[in-house]
């Protein structure tokens, strides 16, 4: 459980949730640190404020009165202060109580009520007074005691604001937190589910099930490996289905001669047919059929070796093929097909002679094989962006539809004769130089084999 991809995949996304989390508490705590900083600094810009005033009514009056000390005070309480003020020789002259206590009734009580000074509950002011001195021009008038009222500061906007960010703070942690388990939850599974079903149907392959394929939905990483998973196990299928007839066609082809040979030796043995030249000519020829399927088979593993051992060398293509064409001409004469020629005289190439001429042969053993009697088999060559291009087109029977994709397959024929693997050499072999085989066909009209083989030139 533990070691499980979805365990794991849970773990990874509650630790971001945590972090985000995490994060939302330390920016809301920056964001309180800055807010104290923000209070602390209007506190002191109060006191000033205060202290400025007194200042000025000492400096509009010729000295300190006592209505004006009043006025002063009582507005020093509406700004959340308790204050004491003093002459220059440490003589009280007024205090906020005093203030309060000659006002007028109405007055009175309208300010008490506004700022909650008790007058008989001095306990609840917060603190002790902090001295603050007084000047006017650089002379010493007195000095003010101050101090903040807490019932004032308890109700002020910094209370509200720490309770919402309290209540805000609580509920992301449940609403947020929640959702990050819910989501975890869920988008570990779904990304597990589908990595689950996959190596289900790999088991399932493993064990020889090779139909067994993963439902495929979305267009994101998962549901592209399982689309190619998908197409492996298609191969799969499409190969172990050529394997096994591949190893019915083997069988086949071995069978025949064999039985052949199996059947003239049983006779001679038993004095059934006699063991003269025209029977040894037999037995001749059956193995001469076992050593051409032999031989096949030995040609395609040298092909698919090829790669190892190309000799290289600049080769002419007009002579190259024209050669070519002069060797296998008279084979096409004698079935009626007219067998021609296209190709630039300038045109180099730069490949293994002997492997470019076993593609050609056998393209062209192909075209002899499908082209009827006076059809036509066409050998063109040329230049296509930085490759060249052998093509080889006839006018014979084609290729159905549902055959074209296994051409290239090693053992597959689509028509009756031989064993199906001159194209998988071929291509075996245009591979082995950086290039490619493709086929055109169109059931009944003919076919056209393109190689195609890069790095030629063109002589000047």
């Amino acid at each position: 459980m533990i070691k499980s991809l979805w365990f794991k995949f849970l773990i990874l996304l509650l630790s971001v949730s945590v972090i985000s989390l995490s994060a939302s508490l330390i920016l809301r705590q920056m964001i309180i640190n800055d807010f104290n900083e923000y209070l602390e600094g209007e506190k002191e810009d109060k006191i000033y404020r205060i202290m400025a005033v007194i200042e000025g009514s000492y400096e509009r009056h010729s000295g300190w009165k006592a209505e004006a000390l009043r006025e002063n005070a009582t507005w020093a309480l509406l700004q959340g202060y308790e204050v004491r003020i003093s002459d220059d020789r440490k003589k009280e002259l007024m205090d906020t109580r005093k203030a309060v206590e000659s006002l007028p009734p109405f007055m009175k009580r309208r300010i008490t009520a506004m700022t909650d000074f008790r007058m008989d509950s001095p306990g609840e002011r917060e603190g002790e007074f902090a001295g603050y001195p007084l000047f006017l021009a650089g002379k010493n008038i007195g000095s003010i005691e101050i101090r903040l009222l807490s019932s004032t500061r308890d109700r002020g906007k910094e209370t509200i604001f720490f309770e919402r960010s309290n209540r805000f703070l609580l509920l992301s942690l449940l609403v947020v937190g929640g959702l990050s388990l819910l989501m975890s939850l869920v988008f570990s599974k779904r990304l597990t589910d589908p990595i689950k079903k996959l190596t289900s149907a790999a088991r399932d392959i493993s064990e020889g099930n090779i139909k067994s394929r993963v439902s495929v939905s979305g267009v994101d990483e998962i549901s592209t490996l399982a689309r190619t998973f998908n197409t492996m196990a298609g191969n799969l299928e499409v190969y172990e289905n050529l394997r096994r007839k591949l190893t019915a066609n083997i069988a086949h082809e071995l069978r025949t001669p064999l039985s052949a040979m199996q059947g003239e030796i049983e006779g001679m043995i038993d004095g059934l047919i006699k063991t003269d030249k025209e029977h040894l000519l037999s037995l001749h020829e059956e193995t001469g059929r076992l050593k051409k399927i032999i031989e096949g088979i030995e040609e395609l593993s040298r092909a698919e070796a090829s790669v190892l051992e190309l000799r290289k060398q600049t080769i002419g293509l007009r002579p190259f093929l024209g050669n070519i064409k002069e060797r296998f001409e008279k084979l096409f004469i004698d079935k009626g097909v007219l067998l021609s020629l296209e190709c630039n005289d300038k045109l180099t190439l730069y490949a293994d002679p002997d492997r470019i001429s076993q593609i050609v042969i056998n393209l062209l053993g192909n075209a002899l094989k499908a082209a009827d009697k006076g059809g036509r088999v066409t050998i063109e060559a040329g230049s296509e962006d930085k490759e060249a291009f052998i093509r080889v087109k006839d006018t014979g029977m084609g290729i159905a539809k549902e055959d074209l994709p296994f051409v290239f397959e090693r053992f597959y024929r689509a028509h009756q004769g031989g064993l199906g693997l001159g194209l998988t050499i071929a291509r075996e072999l245009a591979e082995a130089h950086g290039g490619k085989i493709t086929v055109q066909s169109e059931y009944g009209r003919g076919s056209i084999f393109t190689v195609y083989i890069p790095y030629f030139t063109i002589s000047s």
